[in-house]
């Protein structure tokens, strides 16, 4: 009877410490569509177009990094299938090196990495903003720049103000519990999507140019105006060193569901 009750405590006390597993198909792909498709995705194309040189290159560098996402959304779904535990690549560093590695990620991502994503993905919400709103701008400042040396100063504009308020209005939102975090992920990246692909079908059915289109398609892979990335490098010699140092070296599908969120999302 010890035992028994033992037991049932110990599985009461692992389940209420356990996350709330809340997150369907359709969340899940969306969490990781959110991480794929940001902001610059209205942006990178036109510096990839410049930095390629030709419409043939800008797709062949879409379709290679498509399938390397893809292959590494793979390996992931399988790390998860393996690993499903909360932490994701801290878990994976730790279990495949050393405590000690995870460790380090972790205080890197909370440091540099997702806190500077954050703080960089907040700017640019508000300098949109400031194309619909003129009030926000980043030379109306709240706080007048304060010099603290020679080429280091503080000062609060209108832009960093919203951008502040908008990550502590996430930041209130991930505290009240999964569920609103979940709607608020599910509402903006599927208005993202939208967006994205009613610019798409816009440029194709309302946009269409008979002469940038022939332009394009008639001269597929000629680079004209190509800005190298760096001298003696373009965009045209990376592939293969991409290709090789980004393939992974097996992959295996293991648990469907797990992965289904990786590829769609991808």
């Amino acid at each position: 009877m010890s035992s028994t009750s033992s037991v049932a405590t110990s599985t009461a006390v692992q389940l209420d410490t356990e996350f709330k597993r809340g997150l369907g198909l359709y969340a899940s792909t969306m969490v990781v569509v959110g991480s794929m498709i940001g902001s610059g995705i209205f942006l990178v194309s036109a510096e990839m177009g410049r930095q390629t040189g030709s419409p043939g290159l800008l797709l062949t560098a879409w379709i290679v990094t498509g399938v390397l996402t893809l292959a590494a959304a793979l390996s992931y779904g399988e790390l998860a299938a393996m690993m499903p535990r909360a932490g994701g690549q801290y878990v994976y560093l730790r279990e495949a090196f050393s405590p000690l590695w995870g460790f380090l990620y972790g205080w890197t991502l909370f440091m540099v990495i997702q806190t500077g994503t954050i703080a960089a993905v907040a700017v640019g919400f508000a300098r949109y903003t400031g194309v619909l709103i003129p009030w926000f701008a980043e030379d109306h400042y709240l706080i007048r720049p304060i010099h603290l040396s020679a080429g280091y100063a503080v000062s609060l504009s209108t832009v960093q103000l919203l951008g502040i308020l908008l990550v502590v209005l996430l930041t209130w939102t991930n505290t009240r519990g999964l569920d609103w975090g979940k709607v608020i992920q599910n509402v903006f990246t599927t208005t993202k999507t939208g967006a994205l692909i009613a610019l798409i079908g816009a440029g194709l059915l309302i946009g269409w140019n008979p002469q940038a289109v022939s332009a394009n398609l008639g001269d597929l892979w000629t680079p004209r105006g190509a800005v190298p990335l760096a001298p003696g490098l373009d965009a045209t010699t990376t592939y293969g060193m991409f290709i090789a140092l980004c393939i992974p070296g097996r992959l295996t599908l293991l648990r469907r569901r797990l992965e289904q969120h990786h590829v769609y999302g991808r």
